[in-house]
Order: structure tokens, then C-alpha cells, then sequence
């Protein structure tokens, strides 16, 4: 019987880290969890030496990148999770896995195809992968630092763009069938992801993603379904969305492919992928 795991996430509150912290506990006899927050430098109180895994899910998301932040970016997301790799390394623990993006790619990242072939355009993404190379330079066989790079992720009571889409399925009457490919993941198949990697000592970078990629139609679709409301796909307005792509840039965010090749996210033969993508809709409306 393997030992119980000592896990600390650093990110107290957050969605994501409350998600992680609530699955984890569901297996009482293999993980003991602890979260702590990191406003102010709350983390530095903790004695790390008691851990074997850290989880760093703190970072700043899901607010309008302006140039006037870009200090704070690179503050938080690059310069604290350094710090806290750090700081795990030298108290002993085992492994450190962190909460990146799939923004490295770019925000708009067409079918990416080579993990190694990152390309930010923003600060927020830039932020994610100055972090990513230096922890993954502190890899060494007694310290395993996972980088995760997750898609859009979604879920109940989550943030970003997936609550307009739960507003456009149970108000609108009418919506694009436009084709496209776009890498999601649900929350329960991330918190998966992260206890698999756990259970196996990982490290490196990591691409998850969902089975199977799904359009912003189809999600809108589908929210509909399970909100008990009447929506009609209709590819009539698939030419002024294929203009809106190229001149309005909440459209392009919306309908433009955006994704991992599935290739990259096989890990673990996908046996995170615990919830299909029809019951975690079903359960996040």
C-alpha cells in the first residue's frame, strides 16, 4: 500500500483550487490536504519541510490585460511561482506542479501541434512561460516539477467566458453553426489530471484536454439542452461571424480554432477524462 501523500495548494479560494483541494479529499486515505493563500505572502509562513507535493494554482486571470498591470503580471504569475518552486525545492519536497496556460501558445493559437513551440502574445502568457522555464531548469531526480497548461476550463461557478455562454444558451433564440476546433477542459477532468500526475510522480509539461474538442455552437447547444430551453444552430449567419473572426476581436476569441492537437494530450491513456462532455455540461448549468 502506497504512503498517504502530504499535498499543500497554494491559491486558497480560488475555483480551481478549491476543486483540486475537494477531489483530492475524496480520497482520504491516499492524500491529506492542506491549502494556504498567497495575499500578502501568506505562503512564506508555512514550513513547507511537512509536504511532499505543492500545487500552485495562485495567479492573476480572467481580468482586462492593460499595459498599467503588466508589472503585477509578472509579479505574481512568474516571480512568486519562482519563489515558491524555490522555496519547495530546498524544504524537501518532492514534486511541484504548476498551474500555467495554454495563453504560451498564444491567445489565439490556430492547432497546436509541438508542446516545445510556444509563442505568447500577451504579458499574461509571457508571464506563464518566463515561470515555465525556470522551474522546469530546478527538474532533477529528486524534484519533479510538472507545468500544466491547460485549455479554457469550465465548470459550475467558474470564471472567464463559459458564464456569457450559459447566459446565450438559456436567453438567445437563435445561434451560428460555425465550425471550429477548440480544446476545453472540464474541472473534473483537470482535478483528475492533477491527482494522476500525484500518483505517479510526474514531471515535465503537460497539454490536458477533454476527449474531444467541442465549437462554441456546440457548447451554446448544449447548455440549452440541459436548461430546458429551445435554440436553433443556423449556418444563415456563418458569413458575418466568418467577418466578425477577422475584424472584431471578442468574435475571433469566440469562434476562431483554438486548440491542442489531441496527440499531446494522451497521457495516462486520457483516463482523466472522467466526466464526457454531455454530463459536464449537464452538471454545469
Amino acid at each position: 500500500m502506497l504512503a498517504m501523500k502530504r499535498v499543500l495548494i497554494t491559491g486558497a479560494g480560488s475555483y480551481i483550487g478549491t476543486n483540486i483541494e475537494n477531489w483530492l479529499n475524496r480520497f482520504p486515505s491516499k492524500y491529506q490536504v492542506a491549502s494556504i493563500g498567497t495575499i500578502n505572502n501568506e505562503w512564506k509562513k508555512t514550513d513547507f519541510s511537512s509536504f511532499d507535493v505543492v500545487i500552485d494554482v495562485a495567479g492573476i486571470a480572467h481580468i482586462k490585460i492593460t499595459e498599467d498591470l503588466r508589472d503585477l503580471f509578472y509579479s505574481i504569475n512568474r516571480d512568486m511561482t519562482i519563489d515558491i518552486c524555490q522555496t519547495a525545492r530546498e524544504s524537501g519536497v518532492k514534486q511541484f506542479i504548476f498551474l500555467s496556460s495554454m495563453n504560451v501558445y498564444g491567445d489565439d493559437c490556430g492547432i497546436v501541434t509541438d508542446k516545445n513551440n510556444e509563442n505568447p502574445s500577451s504579458f499574461y502568457g509571457d508571464s506563464k512561460l518566463q515561470a515555465d522555464k525556470v522551474i522546469q531548469s530546478m527538474n532533477d531526480d529528486s524534484f519533479a516539477v510538472c507545468s500544466v497548461r491547460p485549455p479554457a476550463i469550465y465548470g459550475k461557478g467558474c470564471k472567464g467566458n463559459y458564464p456569457l455562454l450559459v447566459k446565450y444558451g438559456q436567453k438567445l433564440p437563435v445561434f451560428p453553426d460555425y465550425p471550429q476546433r477548440k480544446s476545453l477542459i472540464f474541472i473534473d477532468n483537470l482535478c483528475e489530471f492533477i491527482r494522476l500526475l500525484i500518483d505517479n510522480n510526474s514531471k515535465g509539461i503537460f497539454c490536458p484536454q477533454n476527449i474531444e474538442y467541442a465549437s462554441t455552437s456546440v457548447m451554446v447547444n448544449a447548455i440549452a439542452k440541459y436548461s430546458g430551453h429551445k435554440i436553433w444552430l443556423t449556418t444563415l449567419l456563418n458569413p458575418f461571424v466568418w467577418l466578425g473572426i477577422k475584424l472584431i476581436r471578442f468574435v475571433q476569441r469566440a469562434f476562431d480554432d483554438d486548440a491542442y492537437d489531441l496527440s499531446l494530450s494522451n497521457d495516462f491513456n486520457g483516463k482523466y477524462n472522467v466526466v464526457s462532455f454531455e454530463e459536464s455540461i449537464k452538471r454545469s448549468v
